[in-house]
């Protein structure tokens, strides 16, 4: 299926979804579900990921429920979680390597009727990727290499994510150049977009492969550091 935008009823739909947010409203609009969301969805990944590929070969790009698409079901056992049982913002993944694709670095976004956010990075680490990152940033050079590269982005319009701890971890402290890094609970940046920019079809694909591109020196680190995830 060929990639031609998302419908100018999908944003509406997602609106409906929060207002109607239950199984039963949902199960008796399946078929929008399918034709607004899940097919053009599936199209996307094909497109956009060939797309990420010439800048990545090893990015991965499955148009698969669980792969580069996630569950339109929430999973409202886990403690603290969203209660509304289906999702009304829309995430597609495009991860890099063999780990999971949370924890390896990756090109992401989402798309609800208040946003388009756009990311490349890890967005929260897991205490294997975040013990795999302190070690990588121990080295001054790397270090003081992603201080720059983050800089570089910044200027670029682009944002990144505030630190998460307020402690230096044990090897780390003010004295030290570019030390901050350590007080990071995730390193990704981020953009934040229209929405209806997914309407768009080839606008859509090329504002994103603009924006992936220049986020591309921040991923490829992360991928350096998710292959040091020292695994159970």
């Amino acid at each position: 299926m060929e990639f031609k935008g998302f419908s100018p009823k999908t944003l509406p739909f997602l609106q409906a979804i929060k207002e109607n947010n239950n199984k039963e409203w949902f199960e008796a609009h399946k078929s929008d579900y399918e034709q607004l969301i899940l097919n053009p969805s599936r199209a996307f990944v094909v497109e956009m990921g060939e797309h990420l590929q010439a800048l990545e070969p090893s990015i991965n790009a499955e148009p698969k429920i669980n792969k580069s698409l996630y569950r339109i079901y929430r999973d409202t056992r886990r403690m603290g979680a969203n209660k509304a049982p289906i999702k009304h913002r829309i995430g597609v993944i495009f991860w890099q390597g063999r780990t999971k694709r949370m924890q390896s670095s990756a090109f992401y976004l989402h798309f609800s009727p208040d946003e388009l956010y756009v990311s490349a990075g890890v967005r929260w680490f897991e205490k294997p990727m975040l013990d795999a990152f302190r070690e990588y940033i121990k080295d001054e050079g790397r270090r003081v290499a992603l201080d720059g590269v983050l800089k570089s982005i910044k200027a670029k319009g682009y944002n990144y994510l505030e630190k998460g701890y307020k402690r230096y971890p044990k090897g780390f402290s003010a004295e030290l150049p570019s030390a901050d890094l350590s007080l990071y609970k995730g390193m990704a940046t981020f953009a934040l977009l229209e929405p209806n920019l997914i309407e768009k079809g080839e606008e859509f694909i090329d504002t994103l492969y603009k924006i992936y591109e220049d986020m591309l020196p921040l991923q490829q680190i992360m991928y350096e550091v998710s292959l040091r995830v020292k695994e159970d």
